[in-house]
């Protein structure tokens, strides 16, 4: 049992960390999946979409955090309990993600590793073995150091966390797991390569034969069945390739101008997915810092999927010097984490993107 705690000790503690520190990279990105967990069609608790900021930082530093303790032994019970109460609630949550269908990606290791409801699961379930391993033996986990220094690791640990988080959020994750990172083209992200596997789908045929329900199972083709049609299901058997961007638009009075201006050789996109949720006080940096790259020969756009009305009130209101485009709110949120945002391109090629606080580092 003795052996058994220390592996499950080490494989916990590690686990814990590396998918903490992964969320603590990007808080916005795992706030914006715990609003869909907390909105009507999933949990239904839109009280607590507001602060999903918040617990989203708290939630990835008590992770972090219980994988240090746990690692030097410090606080055993009080360590073991809080991850079991940890676990025991994510166990349900990616279960009920998964039976129902709700949420697709939950979010676990960010964007770095993807995985689907069931894999999320199965990995909970086997986080949840080693962890009542851990409870049930509890007396075997002893402290690497004295309680002063465990007290001064566990402090430390806790202050890099803060001071961390802080930089991420007042600039932008310090690693991209984003299909839209610098370097990135977008149009050869939402390129599917020749060859790549297509979608395997399993139809149901139902017919009357002889008065009597009959059903034919094909991947397609229409059955020779001497009977009168009544309907037909499909069933997804297999999954086809999906290119990493996908749903991308810029679209204007209803016409998508994405691969035209995915061309241009000098771009420059201000991207604010909501911009009734804006920093205000940064738009009139912005307008400057834009209309110096329009005089470099930069071609500007905004990109929103906030409506007409808002986008022409902005730009009168801070004599922006160009015009907003309509973008899905999902895929601006992906492409950066600040609202605003400035990325520069050339001929769809991400050159530059910039939170907000650091609108003084972008060249023309």
């Amino acid at each position: 049992m003795k052996y058994l705690v220390w592996i499950s000790r080490i494989l916990v503690g590690v686990l814990f960390i590396i998918s903490g520190l992964i969320k603590l990279n990007d808080p916005v990105g795992f706030s914006f999946k715990l609003e869909e967990y907390f909105s009507p069609a999933v949990l239904d608790l839109p009280f607590l979409e507001p602060i999903a900021l918040g617990i989203s930082i708290f939630v990835v530093i008590v992770e972090v955090l219980l994988g240090v303790l746990l690692l030097i032994g410090f606080k055993p019970k009080l360590t073991v309990w809080s991850l079991l109460a940890m676990i025991i609630f994510f166990t349900f949550l990616t279960f009920y993600s998964a039976y129902f269908n709700k949420v697709t990606d939950c979010g676990c290791f960010g964007d770095a590793i993807k995985l689907t409801p069931w894999e999320s699961f199965t990995k909970d379930v086997i986080l949840l073995v080693l962890i009542l391993i851990l409870f049930f033996g509890q007396k075997y986990i002893k402290p690497l150091f004295n309680t002063k220094t465990n007290w001064i690791v566990g402090g430390a640990a806790l202050l890099a966390c803060i001071l961390f988080a802080n930089h991420v959020l007042n600039h932008l994750p310090s690693v991209d797991f984003r299909p839209y990172k610098i370097g990135a083209n977008i149009e050869e992200g939402m390129t599917v390569p020749e060859g790549a596997p297509e979608p395997i789908y399993e139809y149901s045929w139902r017919f009357k034969v002889n008065g009597e329900d009959q059903i034919v199972v094909t991947n397609g083709d229409y059955p020779s069945v001497d009977g009168e049609f009544v309907d037909v299901e499909t069933t997804q058997i297999q999954e086809g390739y999906e290119p990493p961007i996908h749903d991308f638009t810029i679209e204007k009075d209803g016409q998508n101008f994405a691969s035209e201006l995915l061309n241009e050789d000098k771009l420059v996109m201000v991207i604010a997915y909501d911009l009734a949720k804006s920093n205000y006080d940064v738009f009139s940096e912005v307008a400057q810092v834009t209309e110096k790259a329009k005089q470099n020969g930069y071609k500007v756009i905004g990109m929103s999927a906030s409506n007409d009305a808002l986008a022409n009130k902005v730009e009168q209101q801070y004599n922006l010097p160009f015009d907003f485009y309509f973008t899905d709110e999902t895929a601006l949120k992906t492409i950066v984490r600040s609202n605003p945002a400035i990325l520069v391109l050339e001929r769809g090629t991400i050159q530059q993107k910039v939170h907000y606080n650091d609108l003084d580092e972008l060249s023309f």
